[in-house]
């Protein structure tokens, strides 16, 4: 899952509203049912509506060699066919309804979601009911799937460099655990793909015990516990296979891998190896790394988009990004395009970039500087959990990579308590070269 980021302008005024919402947190609390599936709900009454959202325990981190795609091929599937309805009826039934629906599969998760009135919430709770535990994954109906899920891969990875450039990069940045494995599936192995693999895939792991059901919006906790027990009480907990933490070596050593394409202008990508929340053995490390990734890189006023990009204009893109929100180890990375009217050498924008980040390390950020990355950090949060849906993703994904979703409501006061001091040590200790993957794209030659 990735949510983008945008640069927002903002007075002190209008942060005083913001800051006021980021601690006053909407009534939320969980249960458990008796076969295991964890519910969790937060009651917003601000509109007649509700978000109702499926995590199941499984993603692309959870495949071994030669099983790439699986979790993302059997999230197009379960909408094919099941107990109570065919392909298509349950899309019918919610678009009569206004609702709307739709999927997505991480490096952790699979997650099916709705949106639509709080009084048809049961109508969400028996579909996804169903689909978590009847899904026919007929061959038939997986053939022609597949090659669509095959063109999608073409289309969004294949023909996009960038986009391949970060999933070769993955590969080589992630050398022991399963973050290294393509989500949407390697070519070769979505070419050999088969549905008693897809059904074993299910059996294996939609079990309501490695599931969470997140429901936010104008509910009443005490009528989403009877509609749980109505729709989820009765399937059955079922044996999930162990799923190792996706753990990296402390220091892998350099890595860096070289593709061409037809690019006008090189393009560089750095990834440094770094715990997550869940990883950290004190979570401030992966506040510090998350407003780290904003200095680099990750707002209009960070350093390198400031010296490299508006001030030598040696790169016409500059971004970076840290994902603190994985059940095992991350990355830290910056993406940048070369200005080929300035600079072609990527080797010599490898060395400016080290430039930058030695400066953080050799010196703590000026008080100021941090307060204007906590300030976007917390603006970005604060937006992005202002409709249901967002709301939900946070819960959901804490929840499901182990974490506490009552962190959700602590994130402003945790990033709050990050000094500069935390900003230079983390620094230090992660932007090494020994932690370092690096990808090159560069144009190519023209040999006619």
């Amino acid at each position: 899952m990735n949510i983008s980021r945008n640069t927002l302008v903002l007075s002190f005024i209008a942060w005083l509203p913001l800051m006021a919402a980021a601690t006053s947190p909407p009534a939320t609390q969980d249960f458990l049912l008796d076969n295991g599936l964890k519910v969790v709900v937060r009651e917003d009454h601000r509109s007649p509506i509700v978000t109702v959202q499926l995590w199941i325990k499984v993603g692309s981190s959870y495949e071994l060699p030669g099983q790439s795609g699986l979790s993302h091929a059997l999230e197009h599937m379960v909408y094919k066919g099941s107990s109570k309805a065919c392909a298509g009826e349950f899309a019918a039934i919610l678009d009569k309804l206004g609702a709307s629906q739709n999927a997505f599969t991480g490096t952790d998760f699979t997650v099916f979601h709705q949106t639509l009135s709080s009084g048809r919430a049961g109508v969400a709770f028996e579909i996804l009911a169903d689909l978590m535990s009847t899904a026919e994954l007929d061959a038939q109906d997986f053939t022609p799937e597949l090659k669509v899920i095959q063109e999608e891969r073409r289309m969004r990875v294949d023909d996009e460099i960038t986009t391949s450039a970060h999933e070769r990069l993955n590969s080589i940045a992630y050398p022991t655990s399963g973050y290294r494995t393509s989500t949407i599936g390697w070519m070769h192995d979505l070419r050999r793909m088969n549905a008693v693999q897809l059904q074993q895939w299910y059996q294996a792991w939609y079990s309501p015990d490695n599931a969470t059901l997140v429901v936010v919006g104008d509910v009443a906790p005490e009528r989403i516990k009877a509609l749980a027990q109505q729709y989820f009480g009765h399937l059955e907990r079922r044996a999930t296979p162990a799923a190792p933490v996706p753990v990296e070596l402390a220091s892998a050593g350099e890595r860096s891998l070289t593709l061409h394409a037809p690019i006008t202008s090189p393009r560089l990508i750095m990834s440094f190896n770094a715990p997550s929340l869940a990883t950290a053995l004190d979570r401030r490390t992966a506040h510090a790394l998350r407003l780290l990734d904003m200095l680099l890189a990750g707002s209009g006023s960070a350093r390198i988009k400031q010296q490299l990009q508006l001030g030598e204009a040696i790169f016409t893109e500059a971004q970076s990004e840290y994902d603190a929100f994985k059940r095992g180890d991350s990355l830290l990375t910056i993406s940048t395009q070369l200005n080929p009217d300035k600079l072609t050498d990527t080797d010599e924008a490898l060395a400016r970039l080290w430039q930058v980040i030695e400066s953080l390390k050799s010196k703590a950020p000026e008080p100021a500087e941090l307060e204007r990355a906590k300030n976007l950090l917390i603006a970005n949060t604060v937006y992005a959990q202002d409709d249901l849906e967002g709301q939900a993703n946070t819960l959901g994904l804490l929840d499901t990579i182990g974490l506490d979703w009552r962190l959700a409501d602590q994130d402003t006061d945790e990033l709050n308590k990050v000094t500069p001091l935390d900003i230079q040590q983390v620094a230090k200790t992660y932007l090494t070269r020994e932690r370092l993957s690096t990808a090159k794209i560069l144009p190519e030659k023209n040999n006619g």
